[in-house]
């Protein structure tokens, strides 16, 4: 059995820190994976043993420094009683949100903190400049005032810096924390040794100076780049925290003699009733029992036209009843409902790795000891080569700002904010995205394949014709067809079935079975006795020896016009030609134009006959049909596009395409089609509507640029600004990056790669 829990991990300041502790939690046995993903700041973990918690968490605070916490909010908490929390939603008891509200306060305070001391420094160090402090201090006491007001600033404001480098040192890695920690500690402890030898009276101090402000403002100019960039990811998740709040908060629970009371949502169990009053939300995923109602179900599936509702339709939590009472019965609550899956998927993609994050997490491996080798190189260039009496000061200053400015974060933060952001947008539209894998290579693929049924089609198809042979009356053909059909699953056999009224008239029947692709047989119990007919294709037809010839023109002209013809035999002879059309859906023909200006080759595979194919691909714009696949084939046909080098999409609904879903590189599927089908694919669309399909791929080709800009701004930054931290302008140009700078600068990286990633809440 495969066990997973996700931990909140706290304390994390760049993409080295989350690769630390992941390669940390992977000495640990029995574990199936663990994935650290920095921007969500959460670690995912999976075993195929029960997680002891405690364990895992306590080997990673002695391994790494870093604290693990559980996660226990929505997922864990949505399916029993909180009503001693906020409202008892799923929001009001979120851990992940709470801890980082704390951490955000937490960040501010030291922020401030910080930011005062760093100013006192700053005045002290100018106070011969300054009217009315000039003079008042000697040099051992303006130095020992600075170290008192510096020291708080470097431990307590940086502890978070010094604790992950020690932890890391113990393992013999460095990480981002090493790089800040040692930039301000040189700084911190060099103006320390001067200022005890200015205390000391011993004459080499007249000579040097301390960097007490280099130390403070370098540290509070990190800290505010955290607290910027952990209010930005914040917004980046904005999606989740909508669709929690489109939770009902009371429902009113129906008792047995149809009493109502108010009561909070997370009392609802399934099976209860409730009365949904006009302009209301529902509050759990239910059915109609009693009444009709006008829907608004744009919030959860991006649709924009109300839908109506009869007794028997499924309603969907947080939905609104736009105009009329009626009582519903609870089918689905808490973490099993709708609105709670939809968040689960989110999270989980939110949380995943995207394939092109390798690159950035292979770069990040190498790029701190090679940032300390080139810090390194700087001091002991500019110590020897420096202007005349300035080596060590120059050298020092220089070998900071290397070590200050070349922090890895916006590397870190370029792939997992834009695929959090992407990922919420797809599910304002309506797209739910399983995993960044599927994100990236959307935006990639070169053809798409449509399934027609329930894809391009509506998957409601009607009886249009009916046709009798051999003096067999028209009723009695669909008498027997549908009392056939009574006993399959399959669309078609539901409109065939449903066109027969009174129900009580259909024959009994034994013996019955399926064969896919081909049609439905069994033995029909007339007066005379058990009698085996046939009803499908005419391939089904020539398999069980029944001539029709003489019915196949007029078979050929239904098909023509788009219907699918059903033969009906009872064994012997050709006793009936039923026609069947589905209406093709209405944003089907747009959606179809809209993939092809976005460059795909569109494909349509069906089980019909070349004619309807053709006749229902003509009308939405599709030149390239797949007729006549069995259902065991679909997945040979995806994989026969797939030879030709084409990354290819397949978007079906039902169970016979849940292979094809698999096989594709990505499957898409149609939210209103079976569970089998949605469970296999990549991304869902939960309203079924075709235009779904462009706005999921048009959301990851945005997604997979702006992660392509993130990472070339941060290789760039990181590129350009470590040689001018080095001092090579300075010989020609007389250019120097001062740690104060390289610490904004380092700041202003992150937070502009987040930022770029909250552009694409405008796509």
């Amino acid at each position: 059995m495969n066990h997973k829990k996700t931990f909140i991990v706290r304390g994390m300041d760049c993409a080295s820190c989350a690769l630390t502790i992941e390669k940390a939690l992977k000495e640990m046995p029995d574990l199936l994976s663990a994935n650290v993903n920095y921007a969500t700041e959460k670690a995912v973990i999976q075993s195929n043993q029960p997680i002891d918690s405690s364990k895992i968490s306590n080997f990673v605070k002695d391994k790494t420094g870093y604290e693990l916490v559980e996660e226990m909010g929505r997922q864990e908490h949505a399916g029993h009683d909180m009503s001693g929390m906020k409202g008892g939603d799923m929001e009001g008891h979120d851990h992940a949100k709470m801890l980082k509200e704390e951490e955000i306060r937490k960040l501010w305070n030291k922020f401030l903190f910080g930011a005062v001391s760093s100013a006192l420094i700053m005045a002290l160090g100018f106070s011969e400049f300054l009217p009315g402090l000039g003079g008042l201090f000697d040099r051992s006491t303006l130095f020992l005032l600075m170290f008192i007001l510096a020291t708080p600033v470097e431990f307590w404001v940086g502890k978070q810096f010094w604790t992950s480098s020690w932890a890391s040192l113990k393992r013999f890695n460095v990480s981002m924390d090493t790089l800040v920690s040692l930039g301000t500690g040189v700084a911190y402890f060099s103006g320390l040794a001067v200022t005890f030898m200015e205390i000391s009276r011993i004459p080499a101090a007249v000579t040097l100076d301390v960097y007490f402000d280099v130390s403070a403002v370098v540290i509070t100019l990190v800290i505010l780049g955290k607290y910027l960039e952990a209010k930005a990811k914040g917004s980046a998740s904005e999606a989740i925290k909508k669709l929690l709040k489109l939770q009902a908060k009371t429902a009113h629970f129906l008792d047995e003699g149809k009493h109502e009371t108010d009561v909070p949502v997370d009392r609802i169990k399934t099976g209860d009733l409730m009365r949904v009053k006009p302009g209301e939300k529902i509050p759990v995923d239910g059915t109609i029992v009693d009444g009709y109602a006008v829907i608004d179900e744009s919030m959860v599936t991006g649709e924009s036209l109300p839908v109506d509702k009869k007794e028997g339709d499924a309603l969907i939590g947080a939905t609104i009843n736009k105009n009329t009472s009626f009582i519903m019965r609870a089918t689905k609550v808490g973490k099993d409902s709708f609105l709670a899956q939809i968040v689960a998927m989110i999270e989980s993609a939110q949380a995943s790795r995207a394939p092109i994050q390798k690159m950035a997490d292979f770069v990040i491996s190498y790029f701190v000891p090679i940032v300390l080798g080139i810090s390194a190189a700087t001091f002991l260039f500019w110590f020897f080569w420096a202007p005349y009496g300035y080596g060590f000061s120059f050298a020092m200053i220089n070998a900071i700002a290397v070590l200050v400015v070349a922090c890895p974060c916006a590397m870190g933060l370029a792939t997992p904010t834009s695929i959090m952001v992407g990922t919420g947008k797809a599910a304002e539209h309506g797209v739910i995205i399983r995993d960044a894998e599927a994100l990236e290579v959307a935006g990639k693929i070169g053809a798409v394949v449509l399934d027609k049924t329930g894809t391009i089609t509506k998957g409601e198809p009607s009886v249009t014709d009916v046709i009798s042979f051999g003096g067999i009356d028209e009723s009695e053909v669909i008498r027997c067809a549908a009392s056939l059909e009574k006993l399959s699953e399959h669309p078609i056999a539901r409109s065939i079935a449903g066109y027969f009224k009174p129900e009580e008239d259909l024959l009994k029947v034994r013996n019955f079975s399926a064969v896919p692709g081909f049609g439905i047989e069994g033995d029909l119990i007339l007066k005379s006795g058990p009698k085996r007919y046939f009803l499908g294709n005419a391939s089904l037809m020539r398999e069980k020896g029944v001539d029709i010839r003489f019915a196949l023109l007029q078979s050929e002209k239904l098909e023509r016009d788009g219907k699918t013809s059903l033969f009906l035999s009872d064994g012997k002879n050709l006793i009936g030609l039923i026609a069947v059309a589905d209406t093709v859906k209405p944003t089907a023909a747009e959606a179809v134009r809209k993939l092809k200006e976005l460059g795909l080759e569109i494909w349509m595979i069906t089980g019909d006959n070349e004619r309807t194919a053709d006749a229902i691909a003509k009308a939405v714009g599709i030149g390239k049909v797949m007729a006549r696949v069995l259902p065991q084939d679909k997945a040979g046909k995806i994989k026969s596009l797939q030879d030709q080098g084409k990354l290819v999409a397949m978007v079906g609904d039902g169970i016979n395409d849940a292979p094809a879903l698999t096989q594709a590189d990505v499957g898409i599927a149609i939210g209103t089609g079976t569970d089998i089908a949605i469970e296999s694919a990549d991304i869902t669309l939960v309203s079924g509507d075709p235009i779904g399909i462009v706005n999921a791929i048009f959301v990851s080709r945005k997604t997979l640029i702006n992660i392509k800009q993130n990472l070339f701004w941060a290789f760039i930054y990181n590129i350009v600004l470590i040689p001018v931290a080095a001092g090579v302008l300075w010989p020609k140009y007389g250019i120097l990056l001062n740690p104060m700078l390289a610490g904004g600068a380092m700041a202003f990286s992150s937070l502009s790669v987040v930022l770029n990633s909250l552009r694409l809440k405008k796509v």
